[in-house]
């Protein structure tokens, strides 16, 4: 039966329908871009390869057993460029290929079959990747977590990291999990182990009992805790060293203490310049946990937990609250999404979507509400704006049941259900662009650098910097795919987008490196123990050196390309594909047997496709109206599934591993529950070709997967029809070869999962900022390292009439009738399925046949008496540059056919169901192992060594004092010089504890407060910044009195007075690194508070003082809570001096 046929009125109103794109083809994020930054990059390891995919006079090469791949060419404005960036034409000559004698396949033995090659494979998008044991286009890094599969992760997927010089913790979906660095090198548990599937390879790691989904984590270094808030609304603390308990894995490691914080989702936690914790959830809420009831809480035993929970509970600080009056609040009610600690001038940040809100970390007062352009807001707040709902109208045009009408003729009723769809389509994709596109200028990740200024980043790729006071300072734009994400280190600034790159700022935001270090969005960055971490979505968790890009990359390349032999693994895997135009109809068990189940045995991998699974004008354009709102599939192509699953034995044998439809196209893949372990991340697609490219009777649908550490993609396509068609089935192909984008199905509710904004999946950028606007397209297809495409192609035999092609197939004369193939003659000129394989065909002509009538003599004989063709077809590229190569790490799947048949039994439909048998091999790369030998290296390479005592290298510096005594109200100058004539010195001033002065002399212990805090009595400025080779800076060291309501408990007002007339004294610590460094020098400072009636005393010896004070400036002065200081008048002095 011929593809559905439509009269040109019935054509005009499909016409109507608009083109739109299907929702489901949303970004691939093994995209990579390429793009001329704004300011010169500095020449690194990195620039002897090319870092992006643009093909060049040099092979692109790329990691082996990676997922970042690169399509080896780029679509400029709709045509493929070649080297020279000229269009491509034939490329290579075809060739016919036939094995080696006495070459078998596996432990049957199986030879494989001659095969036709089509030309111009040896360039642009069809040019076959090159791989390598090492990717040289990024710099090497520790895979602590290897990329899991995907299927393996369901309720356990990792959210966040949070690093310290020697731990990793993660939060992920079910509890927290912490890897100890020193064993970071250290093989896997391997399958079978101990661990989780998914987990096999990773590094040594210890996990938490069950808790709900964390959201955020906070390292607490001064008292060892790991802070994590959960989507339960709970905060929990864990101790970072859990001891010997950690050993036995099968008893998981318990929280410290817990309590109920919110209502909604804890989205973020920080410990603001005063060690007190800051929370923030849905609503606008902002919640401060004040330290001395936490530390109180965790001084309980583990059996007071429920006490504990109670006194942090009772002791909460509700800003939200503070800042309403009369039930008008100065901030939004939408979600506060982060929090951040500006540590330099005592403030804390709060971002919404499209605002900032600015505090006081001592005094807790709203400073600043601003919106994302830097300006200043005086709002009333507004209702939270609910997301729009979709009405049922789309579902009442499509499933209520019409008036009773009269009768009408089959072209009316198809004029009437199209034209109707078109509206509906029309409406739908107006809607569902206002319902799910998001702001841009949303924040999604907020970063505090090293000289003060605050970076955010947003969902169009601009970083903005800010001072500390919300002024914006500059904008930069090196990336047009959302920024997720920010960390720092040195003076450096890491950035994780959304597609996957991390890329590497100055202080003013030149860019200084970028690469790809995941094929999927970049959600959380950390940095510790000489690392920068990086998460994706798909929960890998990968170690960047802080030296990169640098000299130690091309060493451990080097070095690590040597051992390949150790690491690299082979597996053998086969694979059948069965293509069938079914006509609209149903086959029956024992056809289904016939095809596919009778030849499973030793397979462990079947991809089925059909076509013209259901059809019908109505139908087609009501598919296409589902597609648009990611809607798909059909009870008729479940019934198939279901049928073909079945005759897979699927319960016992083979296990369904996922489905995608357009139309009447389908295609469903099964894997043998025997190789289930290595086999997943499914993704789909689909590419419509119909009717101005947006209905499904033509297209093809497709399915990417994972087996073995390498993609495999396959196809199912039905391309134009008619003898006359070449050149639009031509067209086809190329269509679907360049605009197949894979999605993750479900995995959007992954995203959501994990806290990345929907939007930073479904929003598709195609031109660079940096580049002009020239599009830029990358094809998925291209990327992968084995591609299948089947189908019902329709290319036909021409040259030749009826009877001749009857009388051919009599006689099984196929040598003539293949070289009247159409598809075999565009192959050969490299027009299409360029570089592509076929094996021989042997088998007579699959079209077009009389149903349910058997044998040759099935072939149509009405009266339009069509030339049979072979217009079902399997045609497939691996990693081969030459026939018959190798498999290795350079040329990981090597592929040949060894069954290419029609099932000339099976007489359900108008076609022949068609079969392909593959055997491939697969070379890949054990992880596990090639991490251990990089630990070798780097413990045994003496350069390398080097490298890394290089990097404990710290200016020296110098201060003016290390003891300062206060009054009320004082303010000392403490001066920090750089004594390097070369480096810059990174200085930071934390509290290492504050203690009660005792007149007996004896020893005094300090204690700290949360993350190092400041007691609040003493305020320093600025607490950190860069100071410039023979540079210094001077820090303000003031007292302030400060009492607030948290000495009051139950309204209870506390004994403050007694306490606070004793000498108190805190241990300031001045820590310097470079801007480079992984270790640090620390400066101790005390600092005491005396009060007037000593502080008249040491005034009546100022030549003491001078001398205790080490030569430093003192004098009086106000310090604002905005951070401004203003000389004192004689009154305010004498008051200061008076209490």
């Amino acid at each position: 039966m011929d593809p559905l046929s439509i009269e040109e009125e019935d054509e005009e109103a499909l016409a109507t329908l608009v083109p739109v794109p299907s929702r489901r083809k949303t970004h691939s994020y093994s995209q990579q871009f390429d793009f001329k930054p704004h300011h010169q990059i500095r020449k690194h390891s990195l620039d002897e390869v090319p870092r992006s995919a643009n093909l060049g006079s040099e092979p692109v090469y790329f990691d082996s057993s990676d997922d970042e791949f690169s399509t080896g060419g780029n679509i400029v404005n709709g045509e493929t460029t070649t080297d020279g960036g000229g269009i491509i034409g034939g490329g290579e000559d075809y060739s016919v290929v036939t094995p080696p004698p006495n070459v078998g396949l596996g432990e049957d033995d199986v030879e494989p079959l001659p095969e036709f090659i089509g030309a111009g494979g040896g360039a642009g998008i069809f040019k076959v990747p090159v791989r390598a044991a090492v990717h040289p286009g990024r710099p090497p890094c520790l895979e602590l977590r290897p990329h899991p599969l995907r299927e393996t992760q369901t309720g356990k997927f990792l959210r966040n990291i949070a690093c310290t010089e020697t731990q990793l913790w993660a939060g992920q979906e079910n509890g927290v999990r912490f890897w100890d660095l020193e064993e970071a090198y250290e093989v896997g548990s391997g399958i079978g182990g101990q661990v989780r599937r998914g987990d096999e390879d990773t590094a040594p790691f210890h996990e938490s009992v069950i808790t709900s989904p964390t959201m955020c984590l906070l390292c607490d270094q001064s008292n060892k805790l790991l802070w994590s808030g959960h989507k339960d609304g709970k905060i929990r603390a864990w101790k970072m060293d859990q001891g010997s308990s950690v050993c036995d894995d099968s008893n998981p490691f318990k929280e410290r203490v817990s309590w109920q914080a919110h209502r909604g989702p804890v989205n973020s936690i920080v410990i603001s310049s005063y060690g007190d914790m800051w929370s923030c959830s849905e609503g606008g809420l902002i919640k401060i946990w004040p330290w001395d009831t936490l530390e109180k809480s965790l001084l309980l035993k583990p059996e007071e937990k429920h006490m504990a929970a109670l006194l942090v509970e009772r002791s909460v600080i509700d800003l939200r609250s503070q800042v309403t009056v009369n039930g008008t609040c100065s901030i939004s009610s939408s979600d506060v999404k982060y929090l951040l600690a500006d540590s330099v001038r005592a403030k804390v940040w709060a971002v919404q979507s499209l605002s900032f809100s600015i505090w006081d970390a001592r005094s807790k007062d709203l400073l600043k509400v601003l919106n994302v352009d830097g300006q200043v807001e005086c709002r009333v707040d507004m209702p939270p704006v609910q997301d729009q709902q979709f009405d049922d109208e789309m579902k009442v045009k499509f499933f209520s049941a019409s008036k009773k009408e009269k009768p009408q003729g089959f072209l009316q009723r198809s004029r009437n259900a199209i034209m109707g769809a078109a509206g509906a389509v029309r409406r739908v994709a107006t809607r569902s662009a206002g319902a799910f596109s998001e702001d841009t200028r949303k924040t999604e990740a907020i970063v505090l650098a090293v000289d003060g200024t605050i970076w955010t980043g947003s969902m169009s790729g601009l970083i903005v910097q800010w001072d500390g006071n919300g002024s914006r300072l500059r904008d930069v734009n090196h990336h047009q795919r959302p920024v997720l994400c920010f960390c720092t280190f040195g003076d450096r600034i890491y950035v994780g987008y959304a597609s996957g790159y991390i890329q590497v700022l100055d202080p003013d935001g030149k860019l200084i490196a970028s690469w790809v270090s995941h094929n999927e969005p970049v959600i959380k960055l950390a940095a510790g123990g000489g690392y920068v971490f990086s998460l994706a979505t798909h929960g890998g968790v990968r170690g960047w050196y802080v030296t990169s890009p640098g000299p130690l990359d091309n060493i451990i390349r080097t070095e690590l390309s040597q051992k390949e032999t150790s690491y690299a693994r082979q597996d053998n895997v086969r694979i059948l594909i069965g293509t069938w135009n079914v006509g609209q109809g149903r086959a029956s068990h024992d056809a289904l047997m016939s095809w596919l189940g009778s030849v499973t045995s030793d397979v462990g991998i079947v991809v089925v496709g059909l076509q013209e699974v259901e059809m019908g004008a109505g139908f087609l354009a009501m598919s296409a109206a589902k597609e648009t709102v990611g809607l798909e599939g059909s009870a008729v192509g479940q019934w198939w599934i279901d049928a073909i699953g079945k005759a897979l034995d699927e319960k016992n044998t083979f296990e369904r591993m996922g489905s995608r439809q357009l139309a009447g196209l389908l295609i469903s893949l099964w894997a043998r529950k025997d190789i289930r372990t290595h086999v997943g991340d499914l993704d789909v697609a689909a590419v419509p070709c119909g009717f101005g490219r947006a209905i499904g009777n033509k297209g093809g649908v497709g399915l990417r997967i994972r087996v073995y550490d390498r993609i495999m993609c396959f196809v199912n396509c039905h391309l134009a029809a008619h003898l006359e068609a070449v050149n639009r089935r031509n067209a086809d192909f190329n269509h679907i070869f360049r605009l197949m984008v894979f999605s993750r199905g479900q995995n959007l509710s992954n995203a959501a999962v994990a806290g990345v904004s929907t939007a930073a999946y479904t929003v598709k950028t195609t031109t660079n900022p940096s580049a002009g606007t020239t599009e830029e397209i990358k094809s998925d297809l291209a990327a992968a390292d084995m591609i299948a495409f089947f189908g019902d192609f329709n290319y036909r035999l021409f040259g030749i009439t009826y009877d001749e092609a009857r009388d051919f197939i009599s006689q099984r004369s196929f040598d003539w009738l293949r070289e009247r193939d159409q598809l075999r003659q565009e192959m050969k000129i490299g027009k299409v399925f360029q570089g592509m394989r076929e094996a021989l065909i042997t088998f007579p002509p699959t079209y077009k046949f009389e149903r349910n009538r058997s044998g040759l003599g099935g072939y149509d004989s009405g009266e339009k008496k069509r030339i049979p063709a072979w217009c079902d077809r399997v045609i497939y590229r691996d990693t081969q540059s030459s026939p018959f190569s190798e498999s290795n790490l350079q040329c990981p799947v090597v592929s040949s056919v060894i069954m290419y048949e029609a099932c000339m039994d099976v007489t359900e439909s108008d076609h022949k169901p068609v079969r392909c048998k593959f055997h491939a091999t697969i070379a890949h790369v054990d992880k596990s192992v090639r991490r251990q030998e990089l630990g070798k290296i780097i413990r045994s390479n003496e350069k390398i060594r080097s490298i890394f005592e290089d990097l404990k290298s710290v200016p020296e510096t110098t201060v003016s004092t290390n003891n300062i005594v206060l009054q009320s109200q004082d303010t000392v100058i403490l001066t920090i010089t750089n004594n390097s004539t070369t480096s810059k010195a990174i200085y930071s001033i934390l509290c290492g504890g504050q203690t009660i002065v005792k007149d007996d002399g004896e020893e005094v212990e300090y204690i700290p407060r949360g993350s190092f805090g400041l007691p609040r009595w003493l305020e320093v400025s600025p607490a950190a910044g860069i100071i410039k080779p023979e540079g210094t800076v001077d820090v303000k060291v003031h007292h302030e009195d400060f009492h607030t309501l948290e000495e009051y408990v139950d309204g209870i007002p506390q004994n403050w007075w007694c306490e606070d007339t004793r000498d108190k004294e805190a241990l300031l610590m001045v820590n310097i690194r470079g801007s480079c460094s992984t270790t640090l020098t620390s400066h101790s400072i005390k600092v005491r508070h005396c009060y007037s009636a000593r502080v008249c005393l040491l005034e009546n010896k100022p030549t003491n003082l001078t001398k205790n004070l080490g030569g430093s400036r003192h004098y009086p002065t106000d310090i604002s809570r905005s951070g401004s200081t203003r000389p004192k008048t004689d009154d305010s002095v004498r008051r200061g001096k008076s209490r």
